[in-house]
């Protein structure tokens, strides 16, 4: 596994020297799953933050009636993890699986925590992706309070043309929140 796309993500936000970004690289581990596997189980320890390098996640729960609600997907180049679990060492309130073979490159809470205190660079990279984070969720509850479900899909599409085109619709209802049929419709038309 590359860890030149690790690296291409940090130095989106900050130039790191070899000896540098070796470093970093040190504090994370590779690791492969395979299609349907889950990398974070509810219930569970979820320990760390994964760097997706190849493939495709979702993070999702499940109602009290069964139904699944997903929160977040991560492809190439994103990052996905279960935040209340793995900031506070509390058991995972989310699931996360994978939709197609994959491998990240992971940190532990620890690991991130030793990097940031040996590295300014490093601790600005996570602090300035932990904004991002929240300003994404924060527009994303935002579009599901005041969009209707076709702004939404349009939204979706054209922040995400990839995605639209790797997950199937079923997916990507469950994502905005609305039935397949409903999406179908809408894609259709």
């Amino acid at each position: 596994m590359t860890a030149e796309i690790l690296r291409q993500q940090i130095e989106k936000i900050v130039k790191l020297t070899d000896v540098e970004f070796y470093f970093v690289l040190s504090h994370f581990s590779a690791k492969s799953f395979k299609k349907h596997q889950y990398i974070v189980q509810a219930g569970y320890a979820a320990p760390n933050d994964h760097f997706v390098v190849k493939g495709l996640l979702r993070s999702f729960y499940l109602d009290e009636s069964g139904k699944t609600h997903i929160l977040q997907f991560a492809m190439e180049d994103w990052w996905i993890s279960d935040p209340q679990a793995y900031h506070n060492s509390e058991a995972a309130t989310l699931n996360i699986d994978c939709l197609e073979d994959t491998q990240v490159y992971v940190i532990s809470l620890e690991n991130r925590e030793k990097l940031c205190a040996d590295s300014r660079k490093m601790e600005y990279f996570f602090r300035k992706k932990t904004q991002a984070g929240y300003i994404a969720l924060q527009k994303r509850i935002q579009s599901l309070m005041s969009q209707s479900a076709k702004e939404r899909y349009d939204q979706f599409v054209h922040l995400y043309p990839q995605l639209s085109q790797r997950l199937p619709k079923v997916q990507i209802a469950s994502y905005l929140g609305i039935s397949r049929e409903t999406l179908s419709r809408m894609a259709d038309s």
